[in-house]
């Protein structure tokens, strides 16, 4: 299903169980996925989180992919609300301090943005880099966020 957010247009993928995507519609695209009601919890819990009421998603979810992408997703949703990790130390907490990049590439992966938080990981100098839906969208969610908890 279609979910219109602050940060674009998201599609909502899910079966009768899981959550199974939360992506970034592309511009040319169509929307096949039907609703359903998991797809709705989402969307309700999805406007809670934009409007800094909810921190913590219930809805839920499964992602699948490689062993060590999966191992990066996980270890993604040990990052508090309205904090930040560099690349460097997502590799160090999965006990790879040198797969900087292949976290990097694992992040990209992300087939369920927003609650899986990749966008809480940024730079080891701070920057925002890299974002399937732009770093705009990834500065939005963080200063979303930490609004939230001031």
């Amino acid at each position: 299903m279609e979910y219109m957010s602050p940060i674009g247009t998201l599609l909502i993928s899910a079966d009768e169980n899981f959550i199974t995507q939360i992506r970034f519609k592309t511009q040319n695209e169509n929307c096949t996925n039907k609703s359903n009601a998991l797809a709705k919890q989402c969307a309700q819990e999805l406007d809670a989180y934009f409007s800094g009421e909810l921190r913590d998603f219930t809805v839920p979810f499964r992602a699948d992919g490689t062993p060590f992408r999966m191992k990066v997703w996980k270890e993604l949703q040990n990052i508090l609300y309205g904090e930040t990790i560099s690349y460097k130390e997502l590799a160090k907490r999965i006990g790879n301090p040198a797969a900087i990049r292949a976290v990097g590439g694992a992040n990209h992966h992300n087939p369920i943005n927003i609650i899986i938080p990749c966008h809480r990981v940024i730079g080891a100098n701070g920057d925002l880099t890299g974002y399937g839906g732009g770093v705009e969208q990834k500065k939005f969610l963080l200063e979303l966020e930490r609004r939230a908890i001031s």
